[in-house]
């Protein structure tokens, strides 16, 4: 069984935005904002989906040169285009908000893409539709809880598109025919706090 990896330790971009309370990132609660209140929640979203198109952009480049079938490579299509999109919405709300975002990919996501770049032929497009669609299913999770629970109009926007963006790679992922459901996470724990994520190697063990 795929199990859940540790919390993101991660450089950070600070976004010069129109709206700044006075160190909104550090407030442990709720903080107000011109279009809401902005929870612990909101927050970590917003940075959970910065983190994504970090790394899954590039594993969506890898599998357009590297995919062994034409599903593999329409789903790396599909997360190239996506994630760029929600990428440029998701800078946009951290600027609206004031927010602090990462500025590239997590010691383990790095660790993930390096292990998609070793990855040749079959090899390459098993890892491939497991990795992804195990960190989409985790984080989709947080998605439909941010958006049924945010009370920020700029967050709930965030969320919407996200929302569409994570259940069409899903879909495509699962398109390909190589993901192992039994072997998938569940849910992360807590997702009040969000702070789980995939780990690759299909069959329960790290490689």
């Amino acid at each position: 069984m795929i199990s859940t990896a540790g919390a993101l330790v991660v450089p950070i971009v600070r976004s010069a935005g129109s709206y700044r309370s006075p160190r909104a990132d550090e407030a442990p609660g709720t903080v107000q904002t011109p279009t809401g209140p902005l929870t612990p929640l909101d927050r970590d979203f917003v940075k959970r989906v910065r983190l994504a198109g970090l790394w899954e952009i590039p594993a969506g480049r890898m599998a357009l040169a590297k995919g062994g079938s034409t599903e593999v490579r329409t789903a790396g299509q599909h997360l190239v285009d996506g994630h760029t999109e929600l990428d440029r919405a998701t800078l946009d709300t951290a600027q609206t908000l004031g927010l602090d975002v990462p500025g590239e990919p997590s010691v383990q996501q790095k660790a993930w893409l390096k292990q998609l770049d070793d990855a040749q032929g079959a090899e390459f497009d098993r890892l491939f539709a497991n990795i992804l669609r195990n960190a989409h299913g985790q984080v989709f999770a947080v998605v439909a809880q941010v958006r049924a629970s945010t009370q920020n109009s700029t967050v709930r926007d965030l969320a919407t598109m996200a929302n569409s963006t994570v259940l069409d790679h899903m879909t495509v992922l699962e398109d390909t025919r190589l993901v192992r459901f039994g072997e998938l996470s569940g849910p992360p724990a807590g997702t009040s706090s969000p702070t789980a994520g995939p780990v690759p190697a299909p069959g329960g063990t790290q490689r």
